[in-house]
């Protein structure tokens, strides 16, 4: 161990300490935004290692691959590289993975199952709508893998979907439900699962082979849980499953910050957890780290407001800073060119680095009237949540020939790229190959080559088959290296001349082979980290397991990383575990912030929105601005605004907001186009 217990706690305040040494059973960390969560985690990790558990033996899970890989590498550094032994830590979907390949057949899935991505979802979907004759004007693919989504986020399976339908659905939805049936069997039938599959299969799984159940419980004598409250349901009963025995369960999250019921994730499980698991030890971390003392006055108002929470009120320790201010602006436009006039001054005169500012809002449709007054004055920017490295054809490309190489059965990967580059198989022929599959119940490989043997192929598409078997060659016998044997093959197939054929621009050719040769890049590297533990293709099983699951996560939650040393951009869903040194808010206004939706679905909504914003406000480090607009454009025609009434919580005046009368609200940020601070300075907290 490279830390010794003592100066371990030095580094721990009072709650912390108290949360890392709590005594062995179920623990609740209720962590308050910027109260270091995950140093309570990491030490906690290695205080059990101190006490006598073995490090692999103890599973951390949290909900985003890059979460997981910051907390591997930090508990490394904590633990030291004395062995070869660590802790697991990674996403619940990962470690699901690692569960099916060991059980896939069980549930009647290959070892070698494929995890689709959105765009194959989404042309599943396609299918399937089409064989149920259900025209895309009635249900789009997307809308159909969203409510399937839905209901697998909830465990409902496909024989329960009618049963969950709302009395009020409208026809749509039992279409959807006769939808998921079909899709279902589709993938099944493809040895294939989705990203919602790999819970959804285990928690199957482990409700029907409880021997299974209790082998992979078996595997660990602690776990600890990053983020509880964004847990599904389904996440919940797979943790809850594998704790059953030992019950030393860590739950470590903040109920304030659950802000993705949209995606499943129940606040409850964080609130009840002391009726769920009797005897739970509760440690409150409250000293906050990040932001100013005003910042976080104003944050504490705000989110006292809800009424269903656990009580805890954040403490700043960090130095006094100005009072958060607020903007009213005429329009939109006005309030775009006052707030990017004010970022521009502040980065101009060296108060902020551009990086560390950032412009947040509650809708990607916000955007367009900041990016264009940004262009305008030739500010550099990223906007965050835009189509990522995984969405360019190219990559999914070269990620379904990396698929081929391993499993010529994989129908979705061998339908995008049978004629990539085109080799004389026609789409009908793929539509036809497609059918009969479909129908004798094998794959779309297995059926071209019988039709091809039996000669009911086009003499263009035999030769196509035989070219395609010659280049994919036998998956088990190549002595090179994964990255190699990746590059030799799209060299066999000439995919650059191909890109080269489909765009005109060289300079698009070349980023598109760029993108090409990033991803034989991370190949390689992978491999050397996997240090020839495994052969060729069980090393590109990996190496696609965990490229599939960062592609699935980039377009759930869409947080790409930011990249350059730039103003950001970015939803306040998308700003969630960020920080920044000056944060300007905008569009508070009822309708936006809280969104529309939310204020007609009603309270329980309406809490969730507050906690969005509550996020959002504890982003700021030094400095935040919100700001609001008296008219926006809806329809075509200016409309007038009311403020949110999250302002009026935000300054201790929630009793003044009166949501039956808007000219009463409307008195609130003062006259268009000044500030307001939101308290006086003295009155801020010490």
């Amino acid at each position: 161990m490279t830390l010794s217990q003592s100066s371990r706690r030095s580094q721990l305040n009072q709650s912390q300490s108290q949360a890392v040494h709590a005594p062995i059973g179920p623990l609740l960390v209720l962590a308050g935004a910027g109260t270091g969560k995950t140093r309570v985690v990491i030490t906690r990790i290695a205080h059990l290692v101190h006490k006598g558990a073995r490090p692999s033996r103890i599973l951390a899970v949290t909900f985003t691959n890059k979460a997981a890989k910051e907390m591997l590498s930090r508990a490394g550094s904590l633990l030291g590289k004395k062995s070869g032994d660590k802790p697991e830590i990674s996403t619940i979907h990962s470690l699901c993975v690692r569960v099916l390949r060991r059980h896939a057949r069980k549930m009647g899935y290959p070892e070698r199952f494929a995890i689709i991505d959105r765009g194959e979802q989404e042309s599943a979907a396609r299918k399937v709508l089409r064989e149920l004759k259900i025209a895309e004007t009635t249900l789009q693919p997307a809308e159909l893998i969203n409510r399937i989504s839905r209901w697998k986020s909830a465990a409902v399976r496909p024989d329960g979907a009618f049963a969950a339908l709302a009395a009020d659905a409208d026809d749509s939805w039992s279409l959807a439900a006769a939808g998921y049936r079909r899709y279902q069997q589709s993938l099944k039938l493809a040895g294939a699962v989705d990203f919602d599959d790999l819970l959804l299969v285990v928690d199957d799984l482990f409700f029907t082979h409880e021997a299974v159940r209790r082998e992979e419980a078996a595997r660990f004598d602690h776990i600890l849980v990053d983020e509880y409250q964004d847990t599904s349901g389904i996440q919940e009963r797979i943790v809850a499953a594998l704790a059953r025995g030992h019950k030393s369960l860590c739950v470590v999250g903040d109920d304030d910050q659950s802000i993705y019921a949209w995606r499943g994730a129940q606040v409850s499980h964080i609130l009840e957890f002391a009726n769920r698991w009797p005897g739970a030890t509760i440690v409150r971390l409250e000293e906050n780290y990040r932001s100013t003392p005003e910042i976080i006055h104003a944050a504490n108002q705000l989110i006292a407001c809800n009424v269903r929470r656990h009580a805890k009120t954040l403490i700043a320790s960090a130095r006094s800073g100005p009072p958060p201010v607020i903007v009213q602006a005429q329009d939109e436009n006005d309030e775009a060119s006052r707030v990017v006039s004010e970022v521009e001054s502040r980065i101009r005169e060296g108060e902020v680095l551009p990086n560390e500012a950032v412009i947040l809002m509650r809708t990607g449709d916000q955007t367009r009237v900041f990016e264009q007054e940004l262009r305008r004055r030739g500010i550099p920017y990223e906007l965050i949540g835009s189509h990522s490295f995984f969405d360019r054809r190219e990559v999914k490309d070269v990620m379904a020939f990396l698929r081929l190489l391993v499993d010529r059965d994989d129908g979705m990967a061998l339908a995008r790229v049978v004629n990539v580059p085109p080799r004389g198989m026609s789409a009908q022929t793929i539509l036809k190959a497609r059918d009969a599959a479909t129908a004798a119940g094998h794959s779309l490989w297995r059926e071209l080559v019988t039709s091809r043997d039996a000669g009911r192929l086009p003499p263009a598409a035999v030769n196509g088959v035989a070219l395609l078997e010659q280049m994919l060659g036998e998956p088990g016998t190549a002595t090179a290296s994964a990255g190699d044997r990746l590059r030799t093959l799209l060299e066999r197939i000439d995919y650059r001349s191909y890109l080269q054929q489909e765009y005109d621009d060289p300079q698009e050719q070349e980023a598109r082979w760029n993108s090409v040769d990033e991803l034989i890049g991370a190949l390689h590297v992978h491999e050397r980290e996997q240090q020839q533990r495994h052969d060729c293709a069980q090393t590109i099983r990996d190496f696609l397991d965990e490229l599939v699951l960062d592609v699935t996560e980039a377009e759930r939650f869409r947080d790409n990383v930011p990249r350059g040393k730039v103003l950001r951009l970015m939803t306040l869903h998308a700003a969630k575990g960020l920080e920044f040194d000056c944060v300007w808010m905008v569009g508070l206004e009822e309708g936006l912030l809280p969104h529309h939706r939310s204020i007609a679905d009603g309270l329980q909504a309406i809490a969730e929105e507050r906690r969005l914003c509550y996020v959002g406000v504890t982003r700021a480090k030094k400095r935040l601005t919100l700001s609001l607009c008296l008219t926006r454009m809806k329809w075509g025609k200016s409309r007038p605004c009311r403020p949110s009434r999250f302002l009026y919580e935000l300054t201790g005046q929630a009793d003044k907001f009166c949501e039956a009368a808007p000219s009463q609200a409307a008195a609130l940020p003062g006259p268009a186009g000044r500030k307001q601070k939101i308290y006086k300075k003295k009155t801020a907290p010490k």
